[in-house]
Formats: C-alpha cells, sequence, structure tokens
C-alpha cells in the first residue's frame, strides 16, 4: 500500500473532546485522472483496488480499529444506527454512539451535515443534497438525539449559491415543504432569481433554516465551495465525471 498522508480539514467548531470530525480532501490519494487523487467513492467508475487503498490509508491515518460504515447513497432521507448496519446499506445519513464507529458521507456538491450532542455521546453524518434537504432528512436524523440535547451541526464543503442554479421546481418544492411561515421566509431567502425562470440556490442557508426550525442554533461551517475550490473537492457540476469527498465523525473516550 502506498504511504500516502492524506490531506484533511478539521471542521473549525466546538465539539466536546469526545467528538472526532475530519473531512478529506482530494490530493494524496492512490486514484488516477479524473479521479485524482484520494478518491474514496466506489460508484464513479475508478479502480476499485485504488479506492480500497485510499479507504485504508483513511482508516489508519484515523487510527480507527474498523472502517467507517460507507453507505450506498440514493438521495434519499433514510438514516441508519452504524453499529447494527451491515456493510454498505442503502441511506443517506448514519448516526452512532459507540466508540471508534464512524459515520461517513460522500459528497461532491451535495452538503454534509455533521451533527453531535453538546454531552459528546452521540454522532451523525448527513448527505444533504437538494432532495434530501426537501424531504426532510435533517428533521430525520435529529428525531435519533435525545429531546433534550443540545446540537451541534457543521456544514461541510458544498456548492456555493453561486454556482447552483435550478429551476423553479426545486424551489416550488421546497416551499410546499415549508413547516411554517418563518421557515417559509427563510426558505424564500435562500433562492436568487438569476435569469428569468432560473435561481440560485443556497444549500447552506436551507440547512440552517431547516436545522433552526428544530431548536439547532449552534451551527457552523458552511464557508466552502466544492466547485470553485477544485484543487481541495470534487464538483460533480463541475467535472461530471469525478471522485467523491468525505465527511467523518466518530466518538473517541473521554
Amino acid at each position: 500500500m502506498p504511504n500516502y498522508k492524506p490531506t484533511l480539514i478539521v471542521p473549525d467548531w466546538p465539539a466536546p473532546p469526545t467528538v472526532r470530525a475530519v473531512i478529506t480532501c482530494r490530493s494524496q490519494g492512490s486514484s488516477r485522472p479524473p479521479f485524482d487523487q484520494f478518491n474514496l467513492a466506489q460508484h464513479v467508475g475508478d479502480d476499485a483496488s485504488k479506492v480500497a487503498n485510499n479507504r485504508q490509508i483513511l482508516q489508519r491515518s484515523l487510527g480507527l480499529s474498523e472502517q467507517p460504515l460507507w453507505l450506498n447513497q440514493v438521495h434519499g432521507t433514510e438514516i441508519v444506527y452504524a453499529p447494527d448496519s451491515d456493510s454498505c446499506p442503502t441511506a443517506d445519513g448514519s448516526f452512532s454512539d459507540q466508540l471508534n464507529c464512524a459515520s461517513v458521507v460522500l459528497t461532491a456538491d451535495c452538503l454534509p451535515v455533521l451533527l453531535c450532542n453538546q454531552k459528546g455521546t452521540k454522532v451523525a453524518a448527513v448527505h444533504g443534497g437538494w432532495r434530501g434537504l426537501c424531504g426532510g432528512i435533517l428533521g430525520n436524523t435529529l428525531t435519533h438525539f435525545d429531546a433534550n440535547d443540545t446540537i451541534l451541526a457543521y456544514l461541510g464543503p458544498a456548492i456555493s449559491a453561486a454556482f447552483f442554479e435550478v429551476g423553479p421546481e426545486v424551489r416550488t418544492a421546497f416551499l410546499n415543504n415549508a413547516r411554517d411561515n418563518q421557515h417559509r421566509e427563510s426558505i424564500e431567502k435562500a433562492f436568487m432569481v438569476f435569469v428569468e425562470d432560473r435561481y440560485l440556490a443556497d444549500l447552506y442557508a436551507l440547512a440552517k433554516a431547516e436545522l433552526q426550525y428544530f431548536g439547532v442554533n449552534q451551527i457552523y461551517g458552511g464557508e466552502f465551495c466544492s466547485y470553485e475550490q477544485s484543487k481541495q473537492f470534487y464538483s460533480y457540476r463541475r467535472d461530471q465525471i469525478c471522485g467523491r469527498n468525505a465527511s467523518i465523525i466518530w466518538l473517541v473516550p473521554a
């Protein structure tokens, strides 16, 4: 196995000391173009052995005793319990309350959302494409935390509003699922008219609106753009054929 040391982003958020989280960058791996270099997705057409090498390098660099729970993501709203899940379940998020059992999601423009409670006893990773956000995946995930938990959220690298052009049907779908007037107003602000019937959609703002509806106000991140920052992140909208970045969260002993 090549002795690469992956480039990792550590989220800047006040997570408790028992919570660890990282986001991978695309450099320092074994995948070749157009998946260069640290692709972690097996479904994009990359050489399976190179992806496996990258995953092993990641596991080793994080000091995990087992691989994270890799998911078969389908832009849905299903959330699974990582410790009890089989390899690669079909879901778009997972949660864990067990030490060293890592939850992970893969993205290349969609929004990865990392969650933990302030007690540092439970974590979750969510794949927030626009369909999943619209369908309520964040609300679904929050039901797996205790009602009295104070939740922290970190919004990882996604395509920014400046590059995420959508049609009116996307805006309509979100507005149709607005939970109250305040939520509806927040959704409206997340869509800016671009040309004629096209909009620029802000995934970060849409996620914040959903989280805040459920009382999550400690929200961090949101400063990246997967489309624009091509040296760090994969972007499906920019490149079509590309790898995937991973956003990972897990618990460690106190």
